[in-house]
C-alpha cells in the first residue's frame, strides 16, 4: 500500500510528505519483494542497467554506479553471469543492488536475508546499516527477530493488521530484563519480597529466574538478596529477547 501497489481498504498513507504511489515519490523509493521475479537471461549488469533506466538514469552515472554496487554485494566476479545461473543467495544480493541502484531515500525490503548464510546476512545487515547512516529510512519486514534486534532502531508488531506495539530499539534503560540469581540460603520469603521489583519464578534450591521492570531496579535488588541475609554468588541480568517479547505481546500462533 506505501508503494502504491496495492489499494487500501480506507484510510490515508503518505510517504515523504505525498500520498503513497505518487509518481515522483515513487522515484525516490528503492523495493525488494520477498518474491521477486527478474529476467532470468539478464547478466548482472544487465539487470542493474536496466533497472536504473527505469529509474531515469543516464549511462554516466550508471557506469560508475554499476560496478560499485556489484562489489558491494559481492557480484563483482560474477557481473557478466546470467541470472538463470544464480543460487538463490545470489539472487538475493543482486536483487538488494537493484534497490539500491538510484540512491533512494525510502527503502522497502521484504525478508531480505531469505537464502542467505551467516556472511550474506551480516553483509546485508552492514549494508543497510550504511543505508541509514547515509540517511535512508529503510522499512524491513522480516520474520527473523534476532535480525530485526540486531538491526533496527524501532520496531513495530502487527496482529491481525493492526498495530499492537512500537518500541524504540536504541534506548534499553526502561526494557524488561531477565535475571538468572543463584544465592545461598534463598528463602520462601525473601522471594516474596522481591515481588516489589520483579516477577520471580518458582524457587527451585539455591536458583531463581526473576524478570525486572527496569533496569535501574537492579541495584536495589542485589542489595536486598544481601540484606535479606542471602548470599548471591551469581547474579546475571539478560535483556528479554524480541522474541520472548514477541511471544509475550503478539502470543502463540492461531494457525492464521
Amino acid at each position: 500500500m506505501l508503494l502504491g501497489l496495492v489499494s487500501p481498504s480506507g484510510g490515508e498513507a503518505f510517504v515523504l510528505g505525498a500520498r503513497s504511489g505518487d509518481v515522483e515519490i515513487r522515484r525516490k523509493i528503492g523495493f525488494l519483494p520477498e518474491d521477486f521475479r527478474f529476467y532470468q537471461w539478464l547478466t548482472a549488469t544487465e539487470l542493474l542497467e536496466f533497472h536504473g533506466r527505469l529509474c531515469d538514469m543516464d549511462t554516466a552515472r550508471l557506469r560508475e554506479r554499476v560496478p560499485y554496487l556489484l562489489d558491494l554485494v559481492g557480484l563483482a566476479p560474477h557481473r557478466g553471469k546470467r541470472l538463470q545461473g544464480f543460487s538463490k543467495g545470489m539472487l538475493q544480493r543482486i536483487g538488494l543492488a537493484q534497490a539500491l541502484i538510484h540512491d533512494p531515500e525510502v527503502i522497502f525490503l521484504d525478508e531480505p536475508t531469505s537464502g542467505l548464510d551467516p556472511m550474506g546476512r551480516r553483509l546485508v545487515r552492514d549494508i543497510i546499516r550504511a543505508q541509514r547512516d547515509r540517511g535512508a529510512t529503510v522499512f524491513l519486514n522480516s520474520h527473523l527477530l534476532s535480525e530485526i534486534e540486531v538491526t533496527c532502531d524501532q520496531v513495530v508488531f502487527i496482529r491481525d493488521g493492526e498495530i499492537v506495539t512500537t518500541r524504540d530499539l536504541r534506548s534499553h534503560q526502561d526494557e524488561k530484563v531477565r535475571v538468572t540469581v543463584r544465592a545461598r540460603k534463598l528463602t520462601p520469603q525473601t522471594v516474596v519480597g522481591l515481588s516489589q521489583w520483579a516477577t520471580c519464578s518458582p524457587l527451585d534450591g539455591e536458583s531463581l529466574t526473576l524478570t525486572a521492570n527496569s533496569r535501574e531496579k537492579l541495584p536495589e535488588i542485589l542489595g536486598y538478596l544481601v540484606q535479606s541475609g542471602s548470599a548471591p554468588f551469581e547474579f546475571t541480568p539478560q535483556r528479554i529477547s524480541l522474541e520472548d517479547l514477541f511471544m509475550e505481546i503478539v502470543g502463540e500462533d492461531r494457525g492464521l
